[in-house]
């Protein structure tokens, strides 16, 4: 098979993938999560029981079809990767991770619990502690959002260096990123629990990582 088509087919579906996936990381976080706060207990039941199992199977095989599309390009592009693409694929790799691993698990004791409220059950008391967790790891990938598509988008047309000539500055990138990923598994939202934080955040570290791979 001629290389120039899988390179355009594996393309496509990344953007394909990927405009369904962080599309959805903005609703859950813009939309729904600001929903909940004000809507009555059964509209929000009833939300979690009917809606969001739909949405979050498009969440989680979007993060899916994003990851193993982008896989599939580093695979035979290994020997040009640039700094920028380096650390986006991190962060991306990460935010896949997250879905997988911790969002869509503990999404799934809520919906389930909820589910079983509008059959007549009582909620699953598992369902309390699940919450946090997956609200964490979900600001978390909103948070990385914005840099994994800045550098994206700059490993093609704007790349800081390659990945030889800038290896202190990744491993700094790397530094911060590992140390809030950590605080998506331990820590606490802080300034992320709001949508204006999550995005001024997002918005610096955007700042942050750029200027790290392109001055240092």
């Amino acid at each position: 098979m001629d290389m120039m088509f899988v390179d355009q087919l594996a393309r496509f579906g990344h953007f394909a993938f990927g405009i369904t996936w962080i599309g959805l990381l903005y609703y859950f976080n813009f939309v729904q999560t600001e929903y909940f706060k004000e809507a009555d207990p059964d509209a929000r039941v009833d939300a979690f029981s009917k809606l969001a199992p739909r949405a979050l199977w498009y969440f989680r095989w979007g993060a899916m079809g994003t990851f193993l599309t982008g896989v599939l390009l580093l695979g035979y592009r290994h020997a040009g990767l640039t700094a920028d693409i380096t650390v986006g694929a991190l962060l991306g790799t990460l935010m896949f991770l997250n879905v997988w691993l911790i969002i869509w698990p503990n999404q799934k004791i809520i919906v389930e619990s909820n589910q079983g409220v509008q059959a007549g059950n009582e909620p699953d008391p598992a369902a309390a502690a699940a919450a946090p967790k997956a609200a964490l790891a979900s600001r978390t990938n909103t948070l990385f959002s914005l840099p994994m598509l800045y550098l994206m988008g700059s490993s093609a047309h704007l790349a800081s260096g390659s990945l030889v000539s800038s290896t202190t500055a990744v491993w700094i990138c790397v530094a911060i990123i590992a140390a809030l990923e950590l605080n998506a598994l331990f820590g606490k939202q802080g300034p992320l629990t709001s949508v204006a934080g999550v995005i001024h955040c997002s918005l610096g570290l955007t700042v942050v990582l750029v200027g790290i791979l392109n001055f240092l």
